[in-house]
């Protein structure tokens, strides 16, 4: 057993006071034996002292370790906890017999299609402040291979429900608000979209909120106007705002506005023209069963550039109905849109579909759709698709 500091301090101590007796008197050989043994038992003491505290220094090293483990796994648990994964997919599998002036093209045929892939992060920082990543997947004809988009990547900040703001890329404020009326938009986008006369994203400054509860909403954003696949720098901004009002749970109306270059005009670009487009939404949903109508006016929307002006104006009709307790749906839609007012009179654009939905699992539905589009004016212009097979929705 090794000494200690203690213990050899102990044995000086009693070796001086033997030294003091001995210069009295000489001890007996009873007494050093004695005095022996005393030492013999300190020492015993001290180095049981002694283990006992180094026993519980290593019990004070493994509860550490066993506290910065239990941090870990607090911060794992509270990471974990914090963040959220998304998912959503649209496909189809269909039969396309497109023709231009009567003559079948290139798009005629059988194929199996994702339209869109989203993978989307999530993460609250605290009950303020969150942020969200999305990205976007598709497929361009363009360019005859697969494309990756960013199309959300904001911060955002919750006042409360009468304010939320968001820096970054996020939901435009009329696209989605279609979208969550219409109900299908796994099987087409909605008219606003499908025509090319708007978008669901763009990069800017971004504010929503809730009033009366929640039956007044409304959206504005200050915007780069290109959209967000393409987040390139313009010469000013754009803006785009909506206001919506819900008189009961199942009845919502909303009307909306865009102005701006939609990104076209730069430093060495000067825009002709600003492009204008008004939108108004009335809508019905109680479960499966939805009814709606659009209704949209674009000005000079293609013509930023062009010294020429044009209009453009349009609506959409869809509704659907459940036809069991197990979801199975039945659904239609036709838009109507006049796409040249001014340049083109005659220049007009059909759209109908018809279809059943079929829930399958929590997160995966499918439909079996109908779907033609024909456009066509006086002169050159006589496009027609018409469409049938499965599209589906995959989520989580």
């Amino acid at each position: 057993m090794r000494p200690t500091h203690l213990a050899t301090a102990i044995a000086l101590v009693v070796g001086s006071l033997s030294f003091n007796a001995a210069a009295q008197s000489a001890p007996s050989a009873q007494d050093i034996a004695g005095l022996k043994a005393q030492i013999a038992a300190l020492q015993v003491q001290v180095e049981n002292l002694e283990e006992r505290t180094n026993a519980q220094s290593d019990v004070n090293v493994a509860q550490a370790k066993t506290n910065e483990a239990l941090d870990d796994v607090a911060s794992l648990k509270k990471l974990v906890n914090d963040t959220k994964l998304s998912g959503r997919m649209y496909f189809d599998g269909t039969n396309i017999n497109d023709t231009n002036n009567g003559s079948k093209t290139a798009k005629s045929g059988f194929g199996f299609d994702i339209k869109r892939f989203y993978l989307g992060v999530d993460h609250t920082f605290n009950d303020k402040w969150s942020m969200n990543l999305t990205t976007d997947f598709q497929y361009s004809s363009a360019i005859s291979s697969t494309e990756l988009y960013i199309k959300k990547a904001y911060v955002q900040y919750k006042y409360s429900d009468a304010f939320v703001a968001r820096a970054g890329s996020t939901d435009l404020p009329w696209v989605p608000f279609s979208e969550g009326a219409n109900g299908m938009r796994y099987v087409e986008n909605t008219m606003v979209d499908r025509l090319k006369y708007g978008t669901s994203a763009d990069w800017g400054l971004h504010a929503s909120g809730k009033l009366a509860g929640g039956a007044f909403e409304y959206a504005g954003a200050m915007l780069n106007g290109a959209g967000y696949k393409n987040p390139s720098r313009s010469k000013g901004v754009d803006f785009e705002g909506r206001v919506s009002y819900a008189p009961t749970e199942n009845i919502v109306v909303g009307v909306g506005a865009y102005t701006g270059t939609l990104g076209k005009e730069t430093q060495t670009v000067n825009a002709l023209h600003t492009a204008n487009r008004v939108d108004f939404l009335a809508a019905y949903t109680s479960g499966n069963t939805r009814f709606g109508v659009e209704y949209f006016q674009a000005n000079n929307w293609n013509n930023v550039l062009t010294a020429a002006s044009d209009k453009a104006a349009g609506y959409s009709l869809w509704g659907s109905v459940g036809l069991t307790n197990g979801g199975i749906t039945l659904f239609g839609r036709y838009d109507n849109a006049d796409l040249s007012k001014a340049l083109d009179p005659s220049l007009r654009e059909s759209y109908f579909n018809l279809g059943v939905e079929f829930p399958i699992i929590k997160g995966v539905k499918l439909a079996t759709v109908y779907k033609q589009t024909h456009r066509q004016n006086n002169t050159s212009i006589n496009l027609e698709a018409k469409e049938l097979g499965v599209w589906g929705e995959f989520r989580f």
